[in-house]
């Protein structure tokens, strides 16, 4: 498979060091290009990619093509690829609807739409993908694999991916934010900082793998660790008390409501 990518910021350098790591591709098969040329070549340096020199010059060398571009540049660069052999394309770009992309490419691409997040860094990223009007079966197979390099993947119907973005393509701040007021109040009660972190932190990660090992519903774990009037007990009464989950769900549906708005506009 000759592999290409248009946009080398940190998802994209996530997704081809994931694919690379994986063996679904080779470096020398795999042909980058950014509008920052310095980016480009930072990908190249650290990976053994090669460098296009134009986003045409991707489309040209590439069986399969990433476009990790940011949306505010992307219907630019949507225009430099319609006039190229059909070729498989897997979008990142938030709120770019599938007809958009097939519309501005003149019909002539397959098109896959993908929200990933943030821990693809790490190899621990969630992924909801979309298939466009042309794509095959191939295609999704070949997006599971490629996307399961970095992390769990899944397939949703486009009108989900708003709800993926807010669960989990958002959803990382929102654990960040939570760690950061836990990290704070243990400071506050004695704690050095990093001692509070590294507590805060490793539970964090203990009680997801918690979830995925066991395959344990979260509300069975949570009523299993809480004991009538214990430490635990106090915690939830007083996020009770403050409509935790309702706040919870409403940053949710707020993510959700404007990913909406960004697909309109």
């Amino acid at each position: 498979m000759k592999l290409g990518v248009i946009g080398c910021g940190k998802m994209g350098r996530a997704l081809v060091g994931g694919i690379l790591g994986a063996g679904l591709c080779r470096a020398e098969d795999t042909l980058v290009f950014d509008s920052y040329p310095s980016a480009s070549e930072a990908m190249a340096e650290e990976l053994g990619v090669r460098v296009a020199g134009d986003n045409a010059g991707v489309v040209d060398g590439s069986d399969v093509i990433l476009l990790c571009t940011k949306p505010q540049g992307f219907g630019t660069m949507l225009g430099e690829l319609g006039g190229s052999r059909d070729r498989l394309l897997i979008s990142i770009a938030a709120g770019i609807r599938l007809a958009a992309i097939e519309e501005a490419t003149g019909g002539r691409h397959r098109v896959i739409r993908v929200m990933p997040n943030t821990p693809a860094l790490v190899g621990k990223g969630a992924s909801g993908y979309a298939l466009g009007a042309g794509a095959t079966t191939a295609d999704a197979e070949l997006a599971e694999t490629l996307l399961g390099a970095v992390g769990y993947v899944c397939q949703v119907s486009e009108d989900d991916l708003d709800a993926v973005t807010a669960v989990s393509g958002s959803g990382p701040a929102y654990f960040f934010f939570m760690l950061e007021a836990m990290i704070a109040e243990g400071v506050a009660q004695g704690l050095s900082p990093e001692i509070a972190r590294d507590l805060a932190v490793h539970t964090a990660a203990g009680a997801a793998e918690l979830v995925l090992t066991t395959g344990e519903n979260p509300a069975t774990l949570r009523e299993n660790v809480t004991s009538p009037n214990g430490t635990t007990f106090a915690a939830l009464e007083y996020f009770r008390g403050r409509e935790f989950v309702s706040v919870i769900r409403g940053g949710v549906a707020a993510a959700a409501d404007r990913s909406r708005e960004l697909g309109r506009s």
